[in-house]
């Protein structure tokens, strides 16, 4: 799909069948992976809800966009889609990054999102902030991340959880870095955090959110899901076992989660 000469990788699942009036679901991925990360969540969710998943400008099939963007601007290339798609609302979720960018969009595209799912994210420049040991690992370049060698010596303190004990799967989860986007488009989805923070807008999101987050996540402490809670005025939180890629690596577990607060009256 082509938007503003920006081309976007973009891939749908189809529903099975009426899905008892709820809209489909939009899937915003993390830094610098591609929609394939939702994988084992995408098979986990019910089969009747339509899924919508694409690849941010620079990451995986997405073509490098002709600069670094905003948040505000990536926000304006979804509703685009959607619209292209021809989608007037959706349920949104996001992970890590990519929980950014929904809160971005529940905010300013209010009558475009229902109901909102953050996993693994917190609210920007402005969190409880990871180590710095943690947070050096960050800004390596992807496929470096996902050397084998450099994987197996660092995941478990990086990704927390299950990785902990079994950083193999975490390369399966990415297949070795197939999955990954290129150095520039990681470097232009830092820029597009880079300053940004939804505390200011956080109490005026109104849509019914459920924020997910996991007991060892050493990229995102918990403390921030725990804020977000308090300040979003219609949110739930959720806290499983596991780390900051529990969504993938545990989808069997938080899949039936999210599926039921979106069928919930």
């Amino acid at each position: 799909m082509v938007l503003g000469g920006q081309q976007l990788r973009v891939a749908v699942r189809p529903g099975r069948a009426a899905a008892g009036g709820r809209p489909p679901l939009l899937l915003i991925n993390g830094i610098g992976v591609s929609l394939e990360i939702f994988g084992p969540l995408v098979r986990e969710l019910d089969p009747d809800v339509e899924v919508i998943m694409f690849d941010p400008p620079g990451i995986g099939g997405s073509a490098r966009p002709r600069g670094p963007y905003r948040c505000t601007g990536l926000c304006r290339l979804i509703a685009g889609m959607l619209t292209g798609l021809g989608y007037d609302r959706v349920d949104v979720l996001g992970i890590s990054w990519g929980g950014g960018v929904a809160q971005h969009f529940a905010a300013f595209w209010r009558s475009r999102c229902r109901r909102l799912v953050l996993v693994a994210t917190a609210t920007g420049s402005l969190m409880v902030p990871a180590r710095p040991s943690v947070l050096a690992h960050l800004v390596i370049p992807p496929r470096r991340q996902m050397d084998r060698a450099y994987l197996y010596r660092v995941v478990g303190g990086v990704f927390g959880g299950s990785a902990r004990a079994h950083p193999e799967r975490v390369a399966a989860v990415m297949r070795d870095g197939d999955w990954l986007g290129s150095p520039r488009g990681y470097l232009y989805q830092l820029v597009a955090a880079a300053g940004w923070t939804s505390l200011p807008f956080l109490p005026a999101i109104r849509q019914p959110a459920l924020i997910v987050a996991g007991d060892d996540d050493p990229i995102i402490p918990l403390a921030n899901a725990r804020l977000m809670n308090l300040l979003m005025p219609r949110s739930r939180l959720h806290v499983y076992h596991g780390g900051h890629l529990g969504l993938a690596t545990e989808a069997a577990e938080l899949a039936p989660v999210v599926d039921a607060f979106l069928a919930a009256p």
